[in-house]
């Protein structure tokens, strides 16, 4: 019964409510999805020619290696430009779920917050791994590292789903997320990987931190006996005798 309960909430969390959502707000509650999808979409065509290529990598390229403000100017473009190593289409449709559920389940604004916070979170460690250099148990990286592009919107895909899974209560989406990052890590150890590892534990940390606002403890919850519509009277007392 425990697990039935446990994924039917996660259903309803993850697929019904944006459904619900869905429904009510039409395809402009999913703009942001089609946003990033139309951008990656573009970015991936102009960089299929050598001008164009140049184009993209000085727009939206992040390396190491690059100067902290233009890396930070880069960021917020560096979500539209896929990697190259990677196909192409299926990035697009993980790029769109994951925007899509989140703008849904969410609202727009916490979406860019989470979206962007991941990414920018996996682009300033990689720098300190870079400063900390080779050795110190396998976290400091090789000075050309520094040259290599970042993993651009993958970041925000894994950060986004799993910060839904977190605030939305979902183990399934939680393992699946984090689990193949983990796995990801272990089998081809690259740079992406640690990126994404460092997205998994900032979209926790905002998780967590969000639970941990919205969850504070009320006098109903600390009195279950307190009922606000009576007055509070004070118990008379009877000195003791001596």
């Amino acid at each position: 019964m425990f697990i039935w309960r446990t994924l039917r909430g996660e259903w309803q969390g993850i697929v019904v409510d944006p459904v619900r959502q869905l429904l009510r707000r039409g395809l402009p509650g999913m703009s942001l999805a089609f946003v990033a999808a139309f951008g990656v979409i573009f970015f991936h065509a102009l960089a299929q020619r050598p001008t164009g290529a140049s184009i993209v990598r000085h727009l939206g390229g992040v390396q190491g290696d690059l100067p902290l403000w233009l890396a930070l100017l880069r960021t917020p473009i560096s979500l539209y430009v896929p990697a190259l190593d990677l196909p192409v289409w299926a990035g697009i449709t993980q790029l769109f779920l994951a925007f899509a559920l989140a703008e849904l389940a969410l609202g727009r604004a916490r979406t860019l917050v989470v979206a962007y916070a991941t990414t920018l979170a996996g682009t300033l460690t990689v720098r300190v791994m870079l400063l900390i250099g080779p050795g110190c148990g396998g976290i400091g990286l090789r000075p050309e590292i520094g040259q290599v592009l970042d993993t651009g919107p993958s970041a925000a895909v894994v950060g986004l789903f799993t910060y839904l899974a977190v605030v939305r209560r979902a183990p399934v989406v939680f393992l699946l997320t984090g689990g193949s990052m983990v796995w990801e890590s272990i089998v081809k150890p690259n740079l992406a990987g640690r990126e994404h590892l460092v997205a998994v534990g900032a979209a926790i940390v905002m998780g967590v931190v969000h639970e941990l606002r919205h969850k504070r403890p009320t006098v109903a919850t600390l009195l279950p006996n307190f009922r606000p519509d009576q007055p509070v009277r004070a118990e008379a007392r009877c000195p003791s005798p001596h």
